[in-house]
C-alpha cells in the first residue's frame, strides 16, 4: 500500500462493547508515525472515548466510511453494517466453527471482503502481536478477590466496571484483608500475567509450588502453576512440553493434590478440549476438596473447569454451583457451595486501559505491515477471506461458511 486510510467503526454488536483499536491519542501518534496513514473515526455514544476527546486532538469524525481502505473494530460486525468489498479487522470468532457467527463468514465471502482476524496475527515464532488477555488476567484477578472477599464477608470491593480506569481501581486494593489463603494461578501467558500483575499491587507474595503444597503461611500466598506442574503422561518419566501441546490426549490430571489445599483458584491457562479437566464434578463432592471460590478467568463453558456451567455477566458476574446436586444456584447462596465468576467479556471492565494497550501494540506490529508489503507474511497469515473465497490456510471452514447461508435461508422462510 502506499497511501492508507484506516475507518474506525462505531461497535454495533449488542451487548454494547466499548473498546476500541485506537484511542485519541494513538490515532494521532499513528498519524505521526506514519506519513502515508489517515485514521478516520465512526462517530459513537457508546465508546469508552467520546467524540469530543477525539476531536480535540484534530482526529476526523466521520460518519461514512466507505471510502476508507481499512476498517478497523473490535467485536464482530453486524452483517448489515459490512461494507462490501471492503478490507476488515476484528475479532471474528470465526475458526473454531463457532455456531452463532456462520453466519457472519458467509456475508464476508458474498460481500468480497477480505477480513483479518486480530486473534490469528502473530510474529514469525507464532507468538500473538495483538490481545486484550493482559486486561483479561487484571479484571479477572481482581474480581476472583471481590468475588472471594464478597463470599465470606471479610470486603466489598467497587465492581471494575464501575471504575473509571486502573487508577480508579486501584484504590480499592486497600480493602482487601485477606486471611492466610492459598490462590492457585493457572497458566504463563498474557492472561496468567495480568492477574500476577494484580496479586502482586495487593502486596499477596508468590511462592514457589513446593511450598505451596507443603508448607503453611501466616499470611495470603499464590503459586503459579504451569502445564507441567498439574498433568502427567502416564508412559512418560520426564516432562516435555511440546508433547503436551501436540497431543494433549494422553496425558492425565495431577490437579488434586492442589485441590486439597487451594482456596482461591484463577484459571488463567488455554485449555485445548482434547486435554484432561483439572478435576471432576465428583472430586468437588469429597471431603479433602478445598476450593470454595474459582475465577474462571479463561472461561470455557464445560472447559478445564467443569463447574463452569455457563458464562456470568459484568452486572451480575458471579454465580454458586451445589457440589451435592451439581446444580447452579445463585451467587453466594450457601458456604458449602463453589462461587464461580466466569464473565467471558473481561477486558470489557477497563476499556480505556484495555483499548490504550491494544493500540499500541496495533501501531507497533500492524501499521508496519501496511508499508513494507507485508514483510514477514503477518497479515496473510491472519486473512481469513478475500476476493470472495476463503484463503487456503482456512479452506476447511468452507462448509461451515455455507451452514450460514442454510440458516439464514431457513430464517427467511420462517
Amino acid at each position: 500500500m502506499t497511501r492508507v486510510k484506516v475507518g474506525i467503526i462505531k461497535e454495533g454488536k449488542i451487548p454494547v462493547d466499548k473498546r476500541v483499536p485506537l484511542t485519541p491519542k494513538k490515532c494521532m501518534e499513528a498519524m505521526h508515525e506514519f506519513s502515508d496513514l489517515e485514521v478516520i473515526v465512526q462517530p459513537s455514544e457508546v465508546r469508552c472515548f467520546s467524540d469530543q476527546e477525539y476531536v480535540e486532538l484534530g482526529v476526523n469524525l466521520q460518519q461514512d466510511l466507505s471510502g476508507c481502505d481499512v476498517l478497523m473494530g473490535v467485536k464482530e460486525v453486524p452483517l448489515n453494517q459490512l461494507i462490501p468489498n471492503k478490507t476488515y479487522f476484528f475479532f471474528s470468532h470465526t475458526i473454531k466453527k463457532q455456531p452463532h457467527n456462520a453466519k457472519l463468514l458467509r456475508a464476508v465471502l458474498d460481500k468480497n471482503i477480505t477480513l483479518i482476524d486480530y486473534e490469528l496475527l502473530t510474529d514469525n515464532d507464532g507468538h500473538r502481536v495483538v490481545a486484550f488477555g493482559r486486561y483479561a488476567g487484571i479484571v479477572g484477578a481482581y474480581n476472583g478477590i471481590l468475588t472471594y472477599g464478597k463470599k465470606h464477608k471479610i470486603f466489598d470491593l467497587k465492581p471494575a466496571y464501575l471504575c473509571h480506569d486502573m487508577d480508579d481501581m486501584q484504590e480499592e486494593f486497600f480493602k482487601v484483608k485477606l486471611p492466610p489463603i492459598k490462590i492457585a494461578v493457572t497458566g504463563g501467558g498474557r492472561v496468567a500475567g495480568g492477574a500476577m500483575e494484580v496479586l502482586n499491587m495487593m502486596g499477596i507474595r508468590k511462592v514457589s509450588v513446593f511450598d505451596y503444597l507443603y508448607k503453611q503461611f501466616t499470611e495470603p500466598v499464590y503459586a503459579q502453576l504451569h502445564s507441567g506442574d498439574y498433568n502427567t503422561r502416564p508412559d512418560v518419566e520426564v516432562w516435555d512440553s511440546p508433547d503436551f501441546y501436540a497431543h494433549p490426549e494422553l496425558y492425565q490430571s495431577t490437579f488434586r493434590k492442589f485441590t486439597k489445599v487451594t482456596d482461591l483458584l484463577m484459571a488463567c491457562a488455554y485449555w485445548d478440549p482434547r486435554a484432561p479437566k483439572l478435576f471432576s464434578e465428583e472430586d468437588t463432592r469429597q471431603p479433602e476438596f478445598k476450593i470454595d471460590t474459582i475465577a474462571d478467568i479463561t472461561c470455557d463453558v464445560d472447559g478445564s473447569i467443569p463447574t463452569t456451567k455457563r458464562a456470568s455477566t459484568i452486572p451480575e458476574p458471579a454465580y454458586d454451583y451445589n457440589k451435592a446436586t451439581g446444580k447452579l444456584e445463585p451467587a453466594y447462596s450457601s458456604e458449602n457451595n463453589i462461587t464461580i465468576m466466569a464473565v467471558d467479556n473481561l477486558p470489557c471492565e477497563l476499556p480505556r486501559n484495555a483499548s490504550r494497550d491494544f493500540g499500541r501494540n496495533i501501531i507497533d506490529y500492524v501499521f508496519p505491515q501496511f508499508f513494507n508489503n507485508d514483510e514477514g507474511g503477518m497479515l496473510a497469515r491472519a486473512t481469513i477471506a478475500k476476493g470472495g473465497k476463503l484463503t487456503e490456510k482456512y479452506k476447511h471452514l468452507q462448509e461451515y461458511a455455507d451452514s450460514g447461508a442454510v440458516n439464514k435461508e431457513k430464517q427467511e422462510n420462517v
